[in-house]
């Protein structure tokens, strides 16, 4: 397994890569990796010759006080878990790597970008759409994994696609949890095991709301205050927000119709969780 720190070589391995004619899987992370990384990673191992992953923790998605500098970062440890999945190429690069000094460009996906966790935290899919494209355009994968956990995400990184023709396939997989239902993120390390025990109420509160649906109930706002409750049994939990949208345009529905999102955001502490069901109606 190669690890590759500047973009001259990248580009070099790359074109080596192709000229194989070998398919590219990758799987963008910040690092500090977890099983819900590598689930995706095997999948991109599973169906492709080669896979690259890349670890950078991107400081245009981060706001003024969001946790940039705090963020985990364990380079040794990743690449021992990455090896363990069959990853070929790991790219981390430095930030003046990747913007160096006079970078003044970006790429932004209007609309869908400004609802849910857009409106939280303002200019963080920028940032996300920046790098993504980026490294897309470094990569040249010919499929690119993400997960559903991040579904806002994965759902504007699929309009930037299509909308700039760029020829790779997206794959989004399912969130992958612990066993007590809590969603993998690098942030639950952060948790104190208080809180680490009230996250569990937002998974909770998701499967009750699916609990609800199932059995024919489609008015959202019995369906979202059904979730408060829930989520509020935690006495450190403070709500972000409880959203149930479609999935084209993330606009608000009354009534259940068609794929449906149904999203939260919560902040136990100083840490931010979000989560999130699909169902269709």
């Amino acid at each position: 397994m190669e690890v590759i720190r500047e973009i001259a070589p990248l580009r070099g391995r790359i074109k080596e890569i192709k000229g194989e004619n070998m398919s590219i899987g990758f799987v963008p992370t910040m690092g500090f990796l977890h099983e819900g990384h590598l689930s995706l990673m095997r999948k991109a191992r599973e169906e492709n010759d080669y896979l690259v992953i890349s670890i950078f923790v991107n400081p245009l998605q981060f706001g003024v006080g969001e946790d940039y500098e705090e963020y985990p970062r364990d380079l040794e440890r990743d690449k021992e878990l990455a090896a363990s999945v069959g990853c070929d190429l790991i790219f981390s690069p430095p930030v003046k790597e990747m913007y160096p000094r006079g970078y003044s460009s970006f790429v932004e996906v209007e609309r869908l970008t400004e609802r849910l966790c857009g409106a939280s935290r303002p200019g963080h899919f920028r940032g996300v759409t920046t790098v993504v494209t980026k490294l897309f355009n470094l990569i040249s994968p010919d499929r690119a994994y993400f997960g559903q956990k991040d579904a806002q995400q994965a759902i504007i990184i699929q309009k930037m696609i299509q909308d700039l023709n760029m020829d790779l396939e997206l794959v989004i997989l399912p969130t992958v949890r612990e066993e007590d239902g809590l969603a993998m993120s690098s942030r639950n390390k952060y948790l104190t095991p208080y809180q680490r025990e009230q996250a569990l109420l937002i998974y909770k509160a998701l499967q009750k709301a699916q609990e609800n649906i199932e059995v024919g109930e489609k008015n959202t706002e019995r369906i979202r205050e059904s979730i408060r409750e829930i989520i509020l049994q935690g006495e450190e939990a403070v709500i972000d927000y409880i959203e149930i949208v479609d999935t084209y345009e993330f606009q608000p529905l009354s009534i259940l119709q068609g794929s449906c999102l149904i999203a939260v955001a919560v902040k136990l502490g100083e840490v931010r969780l979000i989560d999130n069901i699909m169902v269709e109606v």
